[in-house]
């Protein structure tokens, strides 16, 4: 049988080379892995950026956060020339008294430094075997140095003043900038110390900015020593976590959501900490410990109604709020030295025997 040419039906449909390939969904993937990489990179880099000093000062962010934060100040008169006292001062003081360094180890391995003053005045000697301490702390990006004022007023009544540089600041060693919270657990190890030197001592702890929030973080912790009278707290944020969120905009020009949010799961594989730790409103809930809050209603860094919130969020009863008018960040004692002084030792005359 012959074969038969049959006419195909469908002859008449378009000819096709064949199936193309489906390249777009490779290059999407590629995109958004690259988008992906970048943004963990930017991550990172904010992660270094706020919390690495070293890594700060290569990039100059450490000079630009600390010229916005002197820029957000009161700049009058009154303050501008009590600084200058209180550093004149300070500086005269620093000539007489007796001091000491001391070191010691935190417990994840890193080397920590503090200078010790004794009790120092001109005209009575009576104070230097006062069991009276305080333990001073300084504020983020901060060092020892900028609270030896404050030493020199407690010294001249009557204290003995433990001063330490915060961990990865000043002299002491570190990572990252602990925000209060690795700072807490430091602090401990330092009134452990003080404790070593005097069994019998009475320790208030005076902090300014991140400063006062560490102090406020020991409150909540059940290990806090009972020889801990009570805590001084000048212009402390409630939790580091809302503190970023508020200034990452001033700052780096960058958004809160979702950068704050990714640098928290950063910090949590590169520091060890979470910033949600770093919780001083938290902290006062558990709190036994008398507190001054301290705060300037000009403040532009942090919130006044953050010391406000922490006032009311403060479960001792033993606690007292003191806004200084017209006082920016950190400068209450500035602005009002004799009312700063003259309210801060008045709270204290009733816990430190």
């Amino acid at each position: 049988m012959d074969n038969e040419l049959i006419k195909d039906a469908d002859a008449s449909k378009p000819l096709s080379a064949g199936k193309k390939k489906r390249k777009w969904p490779f290059v999407l993937g590629g995109i958004f892995l690259l988008l992906l990489i970048l943004y963990i990179v930017l991550v990172y880099f904010l992660v270094s950026a706020a919390l690495v000093p070293s890594f700060m000062e290569k990039l100059d962010a450490f000079s630009e956060v600390t010229d916005k934060g002197i820029s957000e100040q009161q700049h009058t008169d009154d303050i501008e020339k009590n600084h200058d006292i209180t550093l004149d001062e300070t500086s005269e003081w620093l000539e007489h008294v007796s001091y000491q360094k001391y070191k010691i180890m935190s417990e994840d391995g890193y080397e920590l430094i503090a200078m010790q003053f004794d009790p120092y005045s001109e005209t009575d000697t009576s104070s230097e075997d006062s069991h009276n301490w305080v333990l001073i702390l300084h504020g983020y990006t901060g060092s020892k140095e900028e609270m030896y004022p404050f030493a020199m007023e407690y010294c001249k009544r009557g204290y003995h003043a433990l001063v330490p540089d915060l961990r990865c600041q000043g002299e002491s060693d570190g990572d990252f900038i602990g925000m209060g919270y690795t700072d807490s657990k430091d602090c401990l190890l330092w009134i452990d110390g003080i404790l070593r030197l005097d069994k019998d001592a009475r320790i208030v702890v005076h902090g300014q900015s991140m400063g006062a929030a560490t102090a406020l973080i020991m409150t909540g912790d059940e290990s806090l020593q009972s020889n801990v009278k009570a805590v001084v707290a000048d212009s402390s944020y409630t939790d580091a976590y809302e503190m970023f969120r508020a200034k990452i905009g001033d700052w780096f020009s960058l958004p809160a959501f979702p950068l704050v949010d990714s640098a928290r799961l950063m910090l949590m594989l590169r520091g060890g900490y979470d910033l949600d730790d770093a919780s001083a409103v938290e902290a006062v809930k558990r709190s036994h410990t008398p507190t001054l809050f301290i705060h300037g209603d000009k403040d532009r860094m942090i919130d006044p109604d953050m010391s406000r919130e922490l006032y009311a969020a403060e479960s001792c009863p033993d606690k007292e709020l003191f806004m200084v008018p017209g006082a920016g960040h950190a400068q209450p004692q500035e602005k009002d030295p004799k009312g700063y002084y003259d309210t801060v030792f008045g709270f204290l005359e009733k816990y430190m025997g």
